[in-house]
């Protein structure tokens, strides 16, 4: 049976193309040339990770709340 979890993903632009991580899995992290090969990328890792937390019969986190936004912040 399959069953369907919801993770946060970040995706940030960088000088060598995207880099993309996952909150809730710690150390779940990748990187790709483009938005859509980072995206990609990070699904496959959030998929390997959670298989790998199913496996060892821990409970697979869930967001409780998410909350993005930016601070302008003057130094």
């Amino acid at each position: 049976m399959t069953q369907e979890y919801r993770f946060t993903v970040v995706v940030e632009k960088d000088e060598d193309g995207y880099f993309a991580f996952c909150p809730e899995l710690q150390g779940c992290y990748t990187q790709g040339e483009t938005y859509e090969e980072a995206l990609a990328n990070i699904q496959d890792a959030i998929r390997l990770h959670v298989e790998d937390i199913i496996e060892s019969g821990d409970t697979v986190p869930q967001p409780e709340q998410v909350s993005l936004t930016t601070l302008k912040i003057a130094v």
